[in-house]
């Protein structure tokens, strides 16, 4: 492949619903420019960009794949790279990693299917990132599939920056062409994505008017002189459209809307061209980071010309070929065979060879210059979000914002010995994957797996079997109960023994109370007069108290908020120890414990979900079902509400399948551990029953 300056790439994320044809997209368009001889399905598990077993197995992306195709524009050959992303919702952290270097995107939309979640999603991460776009309508084959009331529905969504391009040509109810809405001529299909001119019909004049006042409309709103013109009645001239659109589809302002059917692959030379023309080099944006050497906000245009800086946005670890960095150049110009200084961690690595991905191919290239996307491979310390500069001028760029983990389940492995293994195996993977967490819950004694939804863990737990040969099981997490007591009471303790030679003997005489802080477990004091206790047992009895809050007497769960008072007691000169006064404080502890009213305090999360107006009642309704108090509600940007809530965290299990299947998957939430609080009695007695049948 050709290395490429800054001004001849294009750097094109496909987004939208899962199933709504991003893959197929990629798969034409990189038929089209020659990169395949025949064009591959997903359904046959042949295509470029969905090579995982794990995709070809579930029929679906589940890791954003990088398509380089090589296009002859209109000024030259450019290079486009096609980042293909999934759908689905738990793997959102592919979808941020490649939005994050993106400098346009495709809204895949099935024409048939009209906008769903995924469309919408889609939208907004455009939206924030600020990115042009063009909506790709697929499925146009179908006669079911209604161009007219998709424009409709996306003009309403998303206001009057939707501009439909194209206007389809039906004959025989077969999809055999359209009309190019910008230079009003029809096209018709000659073989594949070729097209011929033709006359435009009658019956699509209706639909065509429409279309044009609103590409004229879109046009008009560029400018208050194009406004002015606009209700005057004049007409633009070619040229002042091409200019207009151009100018503000880079700006966001115009969203052009083009339609194609992807199995018969027509539509995409159109779409090619409009990529070419539309959609802006790197060099029309800015990186923007931190200059280290003085803490400043540092801001440069894409320049191949300048010093290095680039960022490593993704990591692929196979265990077949190794691992790869994939990062975007920013600065300057990366070649092989060169040393590189990792900003972040303040270390110099070795660069090799430098690829260029395409799928599971992987592509030599002498160097890769600003604005392109590379890889390096076998970097030990670089890490995903890592910044490359040179020493002399260390720059750092934020990392791609990531969604946070929060559906979890406890997971251990089917063959014992395999530990280490499958330690090893997810070490790797949370390399990959950012949003995949692996974390030792010491207190309960269990590992925990955290993932953005139950089919990422599910994909994790095949990944694992297929790629490591480990095995794991998942099962319902414990959840972090505490023991505590209500009221003051006194106990005494003996630890007596005598079996030949020195005795043990120790005797006790303790007081329990709440302390009234539950962030520590205990606080110990000593009121013991005329030496009844020897000073030098003091630390020995405190010893029995700490150890005794580890596992509470209740349900066997940590004990805090407790206040232990040693009164008084007796000793032996010849038989007393230190593990004898121990002995006897634990036994004072569990009779008080269990005499001063224990009560079992659950944990509290605040939790905030978010969700647009009409699911508000549904999801305030589930909370309380939930056990959870709602505190109150704020308005977000989008017509949607943030509903903030107390809910206890056991009640929080599964919660991310419920939120999903009440909004059609368009809820968020996101929840932090707030503190303790009293659980109540029918939730105390199952937790002390299941403690007790465990033991049995």
């Amino acid at each position: 492949m050709n290395v490429y300056g800054t001004k001849n790439i294009r750097n094109v994320v496909l987004l939208g619903h899962g199933g709504a044809g991003k893959t197929t997209v990629a798969e034409a368009l990189a038929y089209l420019t020659g990169v395949t001889k025949r064009m591959g399905k997903v359904a046959d598990g042949n295509t470029i960009s969905d090579y995982d077993k794990e995709e070809i197995k579930r029929q679906f992306s589940i890791s954003t794949t990088m398509v380089p195709i090589e296009y002859a524009g209109a000024e030259g050959n450019i290079k486009i790279n096609l980042l293909d992303t999934p759908g689905y919702f738990d793997f959102v952290g592919e979808v941020e990693e490649a939005v994050s270097v993106a400098d346009a995107a495709i809204i895949v939309v099935n024409c048939k299917a009209g906008i769903e979640v995924g469309t919408e999603k889609a939208w907004e991460l455009c939206e924030k990132y600020r990115l042009p776009r063009i909506i790709f309508a697929t499925n146009m084959d179908d006669d079911h599939a209604s161009y007219r009331e998709l424009i409709l529905k996306l003009e309403r969504k998303f206001g009057r920056k939707i501009a439909p391009f194209q206007v389809p040509i039906r004959e025989n109810e077969k999809f055999v062409g359209f009309v190019n809405v910008v230079k009003m001529e029809g096209r018709r299909f000659t073989n594949m994505s070729e097209y011929e001119a033709c006359e435009i019909p009658e019956y699509t004049e209706k639909n065509l008017g429409i279309a044009r006042d609103a590409l004229m409309e879109a046009v008009a709103e560029t400018s208050e002189e194009y406004m002015e013109r606009y209700f005057s009645g004049d007409e633009f001239t070619q040229d002042e459209i091409y200019t207009a659109v151009q100018t503000h589809v880079s700006e966001g302002n115009i969203v052009p809307v083009m339609m194609g059917s992807g199995i018969n692959c027509q539509g995409f030379n159109a779409l090619l061209n409009a990529i070419d023309r539309y959609f802006p080099a790197p060099d029309y944006f800015e990186c923007v980071g931190v200059d280290v050497s003085t803490g400043e906000r540092f801001t440069a245009k894409y320049n191949e010309d300048v010093s290095l800086s680039a960022r490593v946005f993704k990591t692929v670890v196979d265990p077949f070929i190794g691992k790869y960095s994939l990062m975007k150049v920013c600065t300057g110009t990366l070649k092989a065979d060169s040393t590189i200084y990792n900003v972040n961690k303040d270390t110099e690595e070795k660069v090799g060879k430098l690829y260029v991905l395409r799928g599971k191919d992987v592509i030599e290239v002498p160097e890769i210059k600003a604005g392109d996307i590379g890889a390096v491979a076998k970097l030990n310390i670089t890490s995903t979000g890592d910044t490359i500069a040179l020493k002399t001028a260390p720059i750092v760029y934020h990392k791609p914002e990531i969604s946070t983990p929060y559906t979890y389940m406890a997971y251990a492995a089917k063959t014992k010995g395999d530990e280490d293994k499958i330690s090893s195996a997810l070490a790797r993977m949370m390399e990959e994957d950012l949003t995949l967490k692996a974390v030792v819950d010491a207190e309960n004694r269990q590992t925990l797996l955290y993932g953005i939804g139950d089919q990422h863990l599910d994909v994790v737990v095949s990944k694992l079997s297929n790629r490591y040969k480990v095995e794991i099981e998942l099962s319902k997490p414990k959840f972090a109960f505490r023991e505590t007591i209500r009221k003051k009471v006194e106990a005494a303790g003996r630890h007596k023994k005598q079996s030949g030679g020195h005795g043990q003997f120790g005797d006790v005489k303790m007081s329990f109370e709440p302390s009234g802080d539950l962030e520590s477990a205990y606080v110990f004091e000593e009121k013991v007069f005329g030496g009844a206790v020897p000073k030098n047992y003091f630390p020995a009895v405190e010893k029995g108290v700490q150890e005794c809050c580890l596992k509470g007497p209740l349900a066997g769960y940590p004990v805090v908020g407790i206040k232990a008072t040693l009164l008084d007691g007796s000793y032996h000169p010849v038989d007393s120890s230190e593990m004898a006064f121990k002995m006897a404080s634990t036994i004072a502890f569990k009779e008080g414990f269990m005499k001063a009213t224990p009560v079992l305090l659950e944990p509290i999360a605040s939790v905030k979900v978010i969700v647009p107006d009409k699911f508000t009642g549904d999801v305030m309704g589930d909370l309380n079902k939930r056990r959870g108090r709602v505190l109150g509600m704020n308005s977000v940007l989008g017509g949607k509400q943030e509903i903030v809530a107390d809910v206890p965290m056991s009640e929080m299990f599964g919660y991310n399948t419920d939120l999903r299947s009440m909004t059609g998957g368009i809820g968020e939430f996101a929840y932090e551990f707030s503190r303790y609080e009293q659980a109540p009695g029918d939730v105390q007695k199952k937790e002390v029953e299941a403690r007790a049948a465990a033991e049995e």
